[in-house]
């Protein structure tokens, strides 16, 4: 379709060009003719007339009477060529018309108005279209004999080249559908030429990167809970099979049978935050919150815990989000704090700008700098050679790290002077709302 139209709009240009240089000519014969006019001599007038070309050029002048007192031999004694008349000074050019002479063929007129010395004169120059018409015909039957040929080139041409670039795209293809759900290791190949396919090669094996990490986390999520709900199970089954004796049921097993049951209810409500917070993100009931009020609900909670000093500064600070959850981060953290201090943890909020800052802060041994980032994974423990019943299952600051982010803040962990850790919660205070997830 583009060659086509290309072709069309050629020959049209080419038509147009040819008419227009055609009267260009006639109207230059007519000024050359008309030098001759103001003499007033006639015959040279007619010897002016009379020297164009046969055929392809006709001439008339017409005197100030209306009547031709000058034409060539071709036309001798036939009408005017146009009944236009200009006056003096005066341009009239018309296309396409029939004259009685040559075969006819098409000519362009063109009128040309001159000051004579006793009136008006007029000088009509006929220039004949058959070249042009010679020539466009010529043009047409070449770019129809030559438009289907240049369609095969170009679409065999195409057709080898785009073969040719997406041969990398069909080995992409190719990997691709060799990999499988259960094994995503395979990455495909990037071309060495540094272009779009190139790029896609690229985003591709980055995808496939970040579906493998998701995929390893998975297993390793479905490992450790898997794991964190045996050891519970076991504890419950022996005591089960202790308690249906009558000779070694005892009191220590009903306690013992309670604490792990408080255990296994805690770690599956934390699994199903979890996975909520995967699937659909945390649903937040916004509300206005006191963070000194939660915080100072906590400080009042470890205060009966014997041989641990409370310490840290509360300041008024509100904040837009949930209550119940923001709860359930500030007591993770203490929680954590509490399992590693030695014998001291502060508690400190306040506002610093726009936001409000919690930091809980312990005594105990810190978190190495390599493992900031990772300790708020799921299922981490510094010391995995501890108990689990004295290390947690792994899941609190992975639920702090969540429920925080779905509050538009953030929360990170950083070793404090005296060698313990500090964790430092910063989320929006209540004039600034979040962004929702």
């Amino acid at each position: 379709m583009a060659l086509a139209a290309g072709a069309a709009v050629l020959i049209w240009l080419l038509d147009r060009s040819l008419t227009q240089g055609a009267a260009d000519a006639a109207l230059q014969r007519a000024r050359t003719i008309s030098t001759s006019i103001p003499g007033g001599e006639l015959n040279v007038i007619r010897q002016n007339v009379v020297a164009g070309p046969s055929e392809q050029s006709v001439a008339q002048v017409i005197g100030p009477k209306g009547t031709i007192i000058a034409a060539s031999p071709q036309i001798d004694g036939e009408p005017p060529l146009t009944s236009s008349r200009p006056g003096p000074g005066g341009v009239v050019t018309l296309t396409r018309e029939q004259l009685p002479v040559g075969d006819g063929e098409s000519y362009v007129v063109s009128s040309l108005g001159v000051a004579g010395p006793d009136g008006a004169y007029v000088v009509l120059v006929a220039q004949s279209l058959k070249p042009v018409q010679s020539s466009v015909t010529t043009v047409t039957a070449l770019v129809l004999t030559g438009l289907p040929v240049l369609l095969l080139i170009v679409g065999g041409a195409t057709f080898v080249l785009a073969g040719w670039s997406l041969r990398p795209v069909e080995a992409i293809r190719r990997r691709v559908a060799d990999i499988s759900g259960r094994d995503i290791s395979g990455r495909v190949p990037v071309p060495e030429a540094q272009d779009e396919i190139a790029r896609l090669a690229n985003t591709m094996n980055a995808m496939l990167a970040r579906l493998e990490s998701a995929q390893a986390a998975q297993r390793r999520f479905v490992a450790d809970a898997s794991h964190e709900l045996r050891s519970p199970l076991a504890t419950l089954r022996a005591n089960v099979e202790l308690g249906a004796n009558p000779h070694t049921a005892s009191a220590s097993s009903t306690e013992t049978v309670l604490a792990e049951t408080n255990r296994l209810e805690r770690l599956v409500t934390d699994l199903l935050l979890l996975a909520k917070a995967d699937e659909h993100g945390l649903r937040i009931d916004r509300t206005d919150v006191d963070l000194d009020d939660l915080v100072q609900a906590e400080r009042t909670r470890l205060r009966a815990e014997p041989g641990l000093t409370v310490g840290g500064r509360v300041q008024a600070v509100q904040v837009r989000g949930d209550r119940h959850q923001l709860g359930q981060a500030l007591r993770n953290l203490v929680d954590n704090a509490v399992r590693h201090t030695t014998s001291r943890v502060d508690l400190d909020v306040r506002p610093d700008g726009r936001y409000a800052v919690i930091e809980v802060a312990d005594d105990g041994p810190g978190v190495p700098a390599d493992m900031r980032e990772r300790v708020f994974d799921r299922f981490v423990r510094l010391d995995d050679s501890r108990a689990r019943s004295a290390g947690g299952s792994g899941l609190g600051l992975a639920i702090v790290r969540e429920v925080i982010t779905a509050h538009g803040g953030t929360v990170t962990v950083e070793d404090t002077t005296t060698g313990g850790a500090v964790f430092r919660i910063r989320l929006p205070i209540a004039s600034d709302e979040p962004p929702r997830r």
